[in-house]
């Protein structure tokens, strides 16, 4: 039996795991903790984001295997483990109305099919805390809300065994977390780092067009500053989805680490209590023992369930 915490973050894309929580993760990885990312999709729909590589021969004629390869590197500097969970982009539709959904695509899967390929693999690794999207998905991708509802399910439904019972024996994680991300007050710190150094800010029009119903509550904040460099490498090995000239590189790394040196966590459903400002996703858990025997006791009780669920 493994004698480390073990951390599981579900993303819907190739990339999506070096833009949100990366620096987290490769503080738990150098403390010598398991972390694994799973990737919902291979991001085989995705655009190339990167404008010197709009043209390039090879990505035009195999953008998935190119995204794979991309994910690869990016493990290897996180220092992570990775698993496909293996359905298909769905794309973003564009247009007014949009148009419809790709068939087969992810977003468009049977949830029983998703929750499913999750369980099994939550059964296999046996996290004991488990990092996802909130119930909009951080932003409206159809990939990103069904990633959140099939990560929301499949956490219910791990521990019980009654379901899926072909998929592994019962194993229920202890507590559920949703990246922070980019909130209001990060990009107003970036902001006004900007304006005060006499630069030019690439986030006034985007605080100008803030959605304040959209703003969520912060109850985790580690801090991982001494990781950004290593967030940037992983997350410039995704060549095809960042433009290194793009408003995400805008900040320098040492203005940063000293106005946002944490990145931050909203507590969904725990086994115990969220104590204010806490500061650590395993915060409150016993041993690794202990933790493993919650994990695998029947009836489990969440002191912590502000889980919304999007669609049943």
């Amino acid at each position: 039996m493994s004698e480390k915490l073990r951390l599981m973050c579900v993303h819907a894309h190739p990339d999506d795991e070096s833009s949100k929580g990366a620096a987290t993760m490769a503080r738990y990885v150098d403390a010598g903790h398991e972390v694994l990312v799973v990737s919902c999709t291979g991001g085989e729909r995705g655009d190339i984001l990167n404008p010197n590589l709009k043209d390039d021969p090879h990505i035009l004629r195999d953008l998935a295997q190119v995204r794979r390869d991309e994910m690869a590197r990016a493990q290897e500097i996180l220092g992570v483990d990775h698993h496909w969970l293996g359905f298909v982009d769905s794309g973003l539709p564009e247009g007014d109305p949009p148009p419809p959904l790709p068939a087969g695509c992810f977003a468009l899967e049977p949830l029983s099919v998703t929750t499913e390929a999750l369980v099994r693999e939550i059964r296999r690794f046996r996290p004991h805390v488990v990092t996802t999207y909130d119930e909009n998905g951080g932003y409206p991708h159809p990939d990103h809300i069904m990633c959140h509802n099939v990560t929301v399910s499949a956490f219910a439904a791990a521990g019980d065994p009654a379901a899926y019972p072909t998929a592994g024996d019962p194993w229920q994680p202890l507590k559920l977390y949703y990246n922070g991300g980019f909130s209001k007050e990060r990009i107003t710190a970036y902001h006004e780092a900007m304006l005060a150094a006499g630069q030019e800010s690439p986030y006034a029009e985007w605080l100008a067009n803030w959605d304040d119903s959209r703003s969520r509550t912060t109850t985790t904040r580690l801090d991982v500053g001494t990781w950004y460099e290593r967030r940037d490498r992983a997350l410039l090995a995704h060549a095809t989805q960042i433009d290194p000239d793009g408003w995400f590189f805008k900040v320098p790394l040492d203005v940063q680490r000293q106005i946002w040196p944490h990145e931050d966590f909203e507590a969904a459903r725990s086994v115990v209590p969220i104590v204010p400002g806490e500061d650590d996703l395993f915060a409150g858990l016993p041993s690794v023992a202990e933790a493993d025997v919650w994990a695998t006791s029947p009836g489990l009780e969440f002191v912590v369930d502000n889980v919304k669920e999007r669609v049943s």
